[in-house]
């Protein structure tokens, strides 16, 4: 076995125990430790990434050399790799980008803890890329979950703690339904690995008919449903974006979503198999939802008054997308789905540690009414905004353009009934998407005071019944934040300018995925 196949495992392992060792260190040391790991795990999943793209195949191996049902696999192809390393990225823009705020958000004591809990997650999220066992995914979703409450709940204040008692409850029912729905899909294969799972629900259909299976899958994508902020249960998320800091909404928003869908999505393909899914009515059902999710978030979102509730709302939006390319399947439906990830993924977290900086020269509020001209006192924060929510709306040469556009190709090669269904709804959410983002960003450039006085912070305390909180001062982690707003918007131009050879290498792991 060529050393290389070890690097998978090492994301995981290197990012668990660390996440422990970072409990233990001075905050300083946790956080650039925490640092060098990330740029660690990047060039990890980049070697993954080279090794299966320039050979065309992936490979599976069991760890510790154990067979099933004892043991455990480890799955990477090209698919895997990309979303490995695209995940690992903005993982590490999300840390630095919003390190000027953690200091103020964070006691000082804990930010050691917190950087622990990052790592933490970090092996979360690896193992739900990696992992080929259904169970593990399990084990590996509760350690997300409980990581995630951790980074939500670190600001401490009565806002974040109340979204993160929601953001606990909703996962933990999500949980327990993906757990109930693992135990049905056990009891009627005998296995936890995908592909041994799917070759017994290939012959359990022809012998007992698709009623089971679909009870049991319902049930599993309702939990991961419920996660991910699938329509119409996305109501937790503007409360649980909108009151962490800005690093833990950009690794929430972004990051672990994303990774409860493509769990979702490694089952369909690998445990389920699109043929047997094609006999199932779930596609059609999450099409429908994609689809609602897509309109009812972008009107929630033109109804919020606050540009941190907007961004938020337009993530329930974004992630109807991805299900709706899930639902459409074959194909060109699940490489837009998985280009949809990769594009969400970086504007979202852009979107995350922008709106904080315009916040902290408008009175520390994000009302939109006062955070007019905010763009031209924070200049470096209005640009990069002002780019994130134009890839959102579907600008061309940005990431969101293609993305549209290949959600369009695979409606046009399914049925009518499908065309006519996604087509005028990429129509009406693009048309949506443009009312709220071009207006705030129209908001933040027009010429005025906003909310810069002492006026402002005054009435914006006491409105919300805290102590008026001057902005962050100028210092080195300002060159942090402009490095990973950079760094973003150069991945967003890619996948923007070179989205064919994206959508390439996607085919070419969903060619071996499946």
């Amino acid at each position: 076995m060529p050393f290389l196949w070890n690097f998978p495992l090492f994301t995981i392992l290197l990012s668990l125990f660390s996440g422990v060792l970072c409990m233990l260190l001075p905050w300083r040391a946790a956080k650039w430790f925490t640092v060098t790991l990330e740029c660690l795990l990047i060039g990890l999943a980049s070697s993954v990434l080279w090794y299966t793209a320039s050979t065309g195949t992936a490979f599976t191996y069991p760890m510790g050399e154990f067979p099933a049902p004892w043991g455990n696999e480890i799955r990477a192809g090209s698919l895997e790799a990309l979303m490995a390393l695209g995940f690992l990225a903005v993982l590490l823009c999300s840390v630095l980008g919003g390190w000027t705020f953690l200091r103020t958000d964070v006691d000082e004591s804990k930010l050691h803890l917190y950087f622990g809990l990052v790592n933490l997650l970090t092996a979360a999220l690896m193992a739900l890329v990696w992992t080929n066992d259904v169970f593990t995914g399990y084990v590996f979703l509760e350690i997300m979950t409980l990581a995630s409450c951790g980074l939500l709940i670190a600001r401490e204040n009565g806002r974040s703690a109340l979204a993160a008692m929601r953001y606990m409850i909703m996962n933990l029912l999500g949980s327990g339904l993906f757990l109930l729905g693992v135990v049905l899909l056990y009891n009627l294969t005998g296995h936890l690995l995908m592909v041994p799972m799917r070759e017994s629900i290939a012959s359990m259909i022809a012998e007992n008919g698709e009623r089971p299976l679909t009870f049991a899958l319902t049930i599993l994508t309702i939990g991961l449903g419920l996660k991910s902020g699938l329509f119409p249960f996305y109501f937790w998320m503007p409360d649980t974006y909108g009151s962490a800091t800005p690093t833990s909404a950009s690794i929430l928003s972004s990051l672990v979503s994303k990774s409860y869908i493509f769990l979702l999505f490694k089952i369909y393909c690998r445990a389920i198999g699109p043929e047997v899914l094609s006999l199932l009515p779930l596609p059609r059902i999450l099409l429908v939802l994609g689809v609602l999710g897509m309109v009812f978030g972008s009107v929630a979102a033109i109804r919020s008054g606050s540009l941190n509730r907007v961004v938020a709302y337009s993530s329930a939006a974004q992630i109807g997308y991805i299900y709706m390319g899930i639902g459409l399947g074959g194909p060109m439906g699940y490489a837009a789905a998985m280009f949809q990830i990769l594009s969400h993924t970086v504007t979202k977290s852009l979107l995350f540690l922008t709106t904080p900086q315009l916040a902290s020269v408008s009175g520390d509020s994000l009302l939109l009414e006062n955070l007019q001209g905010s763009g031209r006192r924070a200049k470096a924060a209005g640009l990069f905004f002002t780019l994130g929510a134009l890839s959102m709306v579907g600008i061309p040469f940005l990431a969101g353009f293609p993305a549209k556009l290949f959600f369009a190709s695979a409606a046009a090669e399914g049925t009518m009934t499908e065309m006519w269904i996604v087509l005028p709804a990429l129509a009406v959410s693009t048309v949506l998407n443009a009312v709220y983002y071009i207006g705030a960003v129209i908001r933040i450039y027009t010429a005025g005071p906003g909310g810069a006085g002492l006026r402002a912070r005054e009435i914006y305390a006491s409105e919300h019944g805290v102590q008026p909180v001057l902005p962050p001062k100028p210092d080195a982690s300002r060159h942090y934040f402009r490095l990973s707003a950079a760094v973003l918007t150069v991945c967003n131009l890619v996948l923007g300018l070179a989205p064919w050879a994206i959508l390439r290498l996607l085919e070419q792991g969903l060619s071996t995925f499946s």
